[in-house]
């Protein structure tokens, strides 16, 4: 039998047959996933070909230098949008091809489509779970559903209703704030950090029933949550750091375990404490006696075989209302701020629509319906989320008889388009506009509905944001330079 030296390894002298074979075995593997992969590569661009492509700027980083998540990149996606109205494809590096649909008859085709067929897309989302675990927000669809269901008392009307005592005091702290700054001859500032110290600091009291003083000063949990969404968006618009291994040997990566770490180490005490204060007869009684938060519904909150939510879970849904919703709130009260600024008129309708701002309850939501309608108004024009996205399972049909083909990954921007008979309506203030006929062919609002799937957080981001403004306009006058 032929001898094969294999010193260099330490193995001297063996026969050549069985590493040869090994060898032989293992390049032919690999050869063969490298043509089913290549064949799938060429197959999915073919398909893909009925869609348009604008030019590509650079060949190896395709076209994500133009829709990096900056003010200029969300202006090229909607100039690309309106230049390919009913969809383009797009290149993210040299070799993953993305389609970006536009128009809302095609968008349908997606949203109507189960989730077994076009499941949410973990492409970028991804990079959250090792801070916000299987929440809500991450989980597949059979955990989704269990937790979708155990989370719904947590938005009933009786809960939330004594958080407006809680938005009250953070937005008081905050004009506080502001006419402090005002008498000291300020007169412009950055809305939007403001606001998200007291969105930040609303959530806490809401979820923790823990009061940090972030808006008066510094907290280290606060700012460990800032760091983390301004970490998770960095590493978005990396390509290279994509690959966790790669990521995880980085100055950000290691940036980013600790304040996991930190995180989750301040709610798992939460929990812990909060467990141990729980009743194990008597809830009704210690109901009474006190206001709910998040994190004590969760506690609470079983299945239908009677099971409780592990402290994981606990913990991943927590840390998943704590990051979605202090930016995406304070995103939508920044933005109807600029709106009512650049429309004084619709600015002191909305004054003269409280007269009492002192202290908002409960039933006062019902008395500032046009409020109501900007808001919403403002919500349509500027998304809490700029875009969804979607990774199809199956081949999806259009109705211009395209295919979306399996394995493909679409994204879609979220700026609303209201259709009439006679055109589009995509831009301008039109809340006095908002009535029956045009809100019924609307695709969706805001991010709270997607499609089929409507996710919860809507209730809880809809309170906040008509508590907090009867009492801003009122006393302070917003204006475009």
């Amino acid at each position: 039998m032929l001898q094969l030296s294999l010193s260099w390894l330490g193995l001297g002298q063996v026969a050549a047959f069985p590493w040869l074979l090994l060898l032989l075995v293992g390049a032919s593997w690999l050869l063969a996933r490298f043509l089913a992969w290549t064949y799938a590569f060429y197959d999915n661009c073919r398909r893909l070909q009925y869609f348009p492509q604008p030019p590509k700027q650079k060949w190896f980083w395709g076209h994500q230098v133009l829709i990096i998540a900056t003010e200029e990149g969300l202006k090229n996606l909607t100039q690309m949008s309106a230049t390919y109205p009913q969809g383009f494809r797009i290149w993210l590096g040299p070799i993953f091809p993305f389609l970006v649909l536009c128009h809302p008859d095609i968008i349908r085709s997606i949203t109507n489509a189960s989730a077994a067929i076009a499941p949410k897309d973990d492409l970028s989302i991804r990079f959250l779970k090792p801070w916000l675990g299987e929440g809500i927000l991450l989980s597949g669809s059979g955990k989704w559903s269990r937790h979708r269901r155990m989370l719904t008392p947590a938005f009933h009307f009786n809960i939330l209703k004594p958080y407006i005592k809680i938005f009250n005091r953070s937005v008081n702290i905050m004009h506080d704030k502001w006419q402090h700054l005002a008498s000291e001859g300020s007169s412009r500032l950055d809305m939007f950090e403001h606001i998200s110290l007291m969105t930040l600091d609303s959530l806490q009291k809401c979820i923790f029933s823990f009061d940090s003083h972030c808006q008066e000063r510094p907290s280290e949990y606060i700012a460990t949550i800032l760091e983390l969404s301004a970490l998770v968006e960095k590493r978005n618009q990396h390509i290279l750091q994509h690959m966790d291994f790669l990521y995880y040997l980085s100055h950000d990566g290691r940036r980013f375990h600790r304040a996991c770490r930190l995180v989750h180490d301040f709610t798992d005490a939460v929990i812990q404490e909060q467990r141990r204060t729980l009743p194990t007869q008597g809830i009704d009684d210690f109901l009474k006696d006190k206001t709910l938060d998040f994190i004590d519904v969760l506690l609470l909150s079983k299945d239908e075989d009677g099971k409780v939510l592990s402290d994981e879970d606990v913990r991943a849904e927590a840390d998943t209302f704590m990051f979605a919703g202090h930016d995406t709130t304070a995103s939508g009260l920044s933005w109807v701020l600029y709106n009512l600024a650049r429309h004084p008129e619709y600015q002191e309708h909305c004054r003269q629509e409280d007269r009492d701002p002192k202290e908002i309850e409960w039933y006062d939501l019902a008395q500032v319906p046009f409020l109501t309608m900007c808001v919403k108004e403002s919500l349509r024009l500027h998304p809490l989320v700029p875009y969804t996205s979607r990774h199809c399972i199956w081949d999806i049909v259009l109705p211009d008889g395209r295919v979306i083909p399996k394995d493909a990954h679409s994204l879609r921007p979220l700026p609303l388009q209201l259709r009439e008979q006679q055109g589009e309506v995509t831009s301008g203030f039109y809340s006095l506009l908002c009535g029956t006929q045009v809100r019924a062919t609307c695709v969706w609002y805001g991010d709270g509905v997607i499609g089929a799937r409507v996710e919860k957080g809507g209730s809880l981001q809809m309170v906040p944001v008509p508590a907090l403004f009867p009492s801003i306009p009122s006393q302070f006058m917003g204006k475009c330079p």
